[in-house]
C-alpha cells in the first residue's frame, strides 16, 4: 500500500529494530529517514514539519512507560503520531434514516464512478439496497458504466443518456426513487478551475440535499489533491472521503495531506482493480501496514466473511498460517488466495510477511494461478498429499496430463518450496521482539 511510502517507513522501523543504544542523534536520524519517505510520496512539507517536530519531543522528552524500552517507545511514537496524521480513528458511514442520500463528487478520472460501484457493493454485504443516479451528463460512458455495475449487483438505477440537464436528472431520479431506503447520486467529474462545473455540482447538492457527501480522491495525483480538495470542500460541504488507487502509488502522500487540510476523515480506500478490492479506512491498521507491522484483523475478516458465504476448510487457512501445508492445502489456498486478493497484499498483513516473500511468490497472476491448478489437476490424491515424492519420472508425468512443459511442474515446485520457506515458523513466536507489545496492544 502506497507503494515506496510503506518500503521507506518499513525500513526505517527495521533499522531502528536494530539499533543497540537509543540517543538523542539516533532519534534525528530516524526522524530524517521519516520526513525523507514522507516528502517523496508528496505529503505536504508543512505537515512534514509539524509531525516530525511532535516525534522529535516526545522521543526526548516522554519517559518510556514501565516494561518499554527505548526503542519500543519510539515506534510506539511514530506509531501514535501517523495515526494521528490520517484520522486517528476508523469513521464509517452511519445510514440512520430512510431515505439516507450520499452525493459523490470528484475530478474526471479520479474513479469515482467505479468508486460508487465498490461501495455498492460494500453496502449490500451489509444488508442495504442502495438506488444509483447518474447525473454526469459530461462524459459519455458514465451511464454505461453504471448500468454494467448495477446490473451485476441486481441494483436500481436512474439515468438518461439523452437529457443533458444534470439538475434534471437529479430530481427525476429523487422522484422515481422517493421509496428507496438508501440513495447514491454520481456527478460529473470536475476540476477546481472548471466554474461552470462547480457551481452545478453546488446546484446538484442544493436539490439532492444530501446526509453524506462523499469526495473521492486519486491516490496517485500528488499535491495536486490539497487544491483540488479545498476547491471541492468551498462548494459543497465534504463529509468524508475515498481514496482510490493505493495499491501501488508512491504519490499517496498527497491525497493524505488533502485529509488533513479539510479536515474531512477517510472512510474507505480503493486497493485494487477488482470490485471487492475496497477497504474501511482504518487509520491504525493503515500505519500498521505501512510501517511493515501487518494487519492481522483485516486478514482475519476477510478470511471470516469468505468463510461465512463459502463453503472454505478452516483448517486449511491455519495450515498456511502455520507453514505446515501440502500441496493439497496450497490448492485450496490458491482459491481462497483469489477471493481474499492478491498474493501481496494478502501477506503485507502478516506482521514481517511482506518483505519475506519471495518476489516470485509475490506476482501471482490469475493466469499463474490457474495454470498452477491445472498442474495439480494432474497430480494423484497421493502426491498432493506428499509432495516430497515428485521426482523427474512424475514430472513428465504430470506435464504430459497436463499438456504442458516440464519446466511448468518445476516452476510450480519451486514456488511451493519456496512459499512454504517464507512462512514457516510464523506463529505466536514471531510476536514477540519491538513491535510484539504493540502487535498485541493493536489486537485488543
Amino acid at each position: 500500500m502506497l507503494g515506496n511510502l510503506g518500503k521507506n517507513l518499513t525500513k526505517t522501523m527495521k533499522k531502528l529494530a536494530g539499533m543497540t543504544i537509543i540517543d538523542e542523534e539516533v532519534v534525528k536520524e530516524v526522524i530524517k529517514d521519516i520526513q525523507r519517505a514522507l516528502i517523496q510520496s508528496d505529503v505536504n512539507i508543512k505537515l512534514v514539519l509539524k509531525l516530525s517536530k511532535t516525534i522529535e519531543e516526545r522521543a526526548l522528552n516522554e519517559e518510556p512507560p514501565k516494561g518499554v524500552t527505548p526503542k519500543e517507545h519510539i515506534v510506539k511514537i511514530v506509531y501514535e503520531e501517523l495515526v494521528n496524521l490520517v484520522g486517528e480513528k476508523a469513521q464509517g458511514i452511519e445510514i440512520n434514516k430512510r431515505p439516507y442520500k450520499i452525493l459523490f463528487v470528484g475530478l474526471q478520472g479520479s474513479g469515482k464512478t467505479t468508486t460508487i460501484g465498490k461501495l455498492s457493493r460494500y453496502l449490500q454485504k451489509k444488508g442495504f439496497n442502495p438506488a444509483i443516479i447518474c447525473t454526469d451528463t459530461w462524459r459519455p460512458a458514465a451511464y454505461e458504466q453504471l448500468r454494467q455495475l448495477t446490473e451485476e449487483m441486481n441494483l436500481p438505477l436512474y439515468g438518461d443518456p439523452e437529457n443533458r440537464d444534470a439538475l434534471d436528472l437529479a430530481r427525476r431520479g429523487l422522484d422515481e426513487f422517493k421509496k428507496q431506503g438508501l440513495v447514491i447520486v454520481d456527478t460529473a467529474g470536475r476540476h477546481k478551475e472548471e466554474k461552470d462545473l462547480l457551481d452545478e455540482m453546488e446546484k446538484i447538492s442544493a436539490i439532492v440535499k444530501p446526509d453524506e457527501v462523499i469526495l473521492v480522491i486519486d491516490g496517485t495525483i500528488g499535491q495536486q489533491a490539497r487544491e483540488q480538495a479545498l476547491a471541492f470542500s468551498k462548494t459543497t460541504k465534504v463529509g468524508s472521503i475515498i481514496i482510490t488507487k493505493l495499491d501501488g502509488s508512491a504519490k499517496g502522500g498527497g491525497a493524505l495531506s488533502a485529509v488533513a487540510e479539510i479536515g474531512a476523515p477517510i472512510k474507505f480506500v480503493g486497493t485494487g482493480e477488482r470490485i471487492d478490492d475496497f477497504e474501511a479506512f482504518d487509520p491504525e491498521r493503515f500505519i500498521s501496514r505501512l510501517l511493515g507491522m501487518g494487519d492481522i484483523k483485516t486478514l482475519i475478516e476477510r478470511a471470516e466473511e469468505i468463510a461465512n458465504t463459502e463453503d472454505v476448510d478452516m483448517d486449511s487457512v491455519d495450515a498456511m498460517l502455520s507453514g505446515k501445508f501440502t500441496l493439497r492445502d496450497m490448492y485450496s489456498q490458491f482459491e481462497m488466495m483469489n477471493k481474499m486478493g492478491p498474493m501481496k497484499q494478502v501477506m503485507n498483513m502478516i506482521p514481517g510477511m511482506g518483505a519475506k516473500l519471495p518476489k516470485n511468490a509475490s506476482q501471482m497472476t490469475e493466469e499463474k494461478l490457474g495454470k498452477y491448478k491445472i498442474l495439480m489437476d494432474s497430480m494423484t490424491e497421493y502426491e498432493l498429499e506428499h509432495p516430497e515424492v515428485i521426482k523427474q519420472s512424475r514430472v513428465k508425468r504430470i506435464a504430459r496430463g497436463a499438456g504442458m512443459r516440464n519446466e511448468d511442474v518445476k516452476e510450480l515446485m519451486k514456488y511451493y518450496g519456496m512459499t512454504k520457506k517464507a512462512i514457516k515458523g510464523f506463529g505466536k513466536r514471531k510476536m514477540g521482539g519491538p513491535f510484539g507489545q504493540m502487535m498485541r496492544q493493536m489486537m485488543r
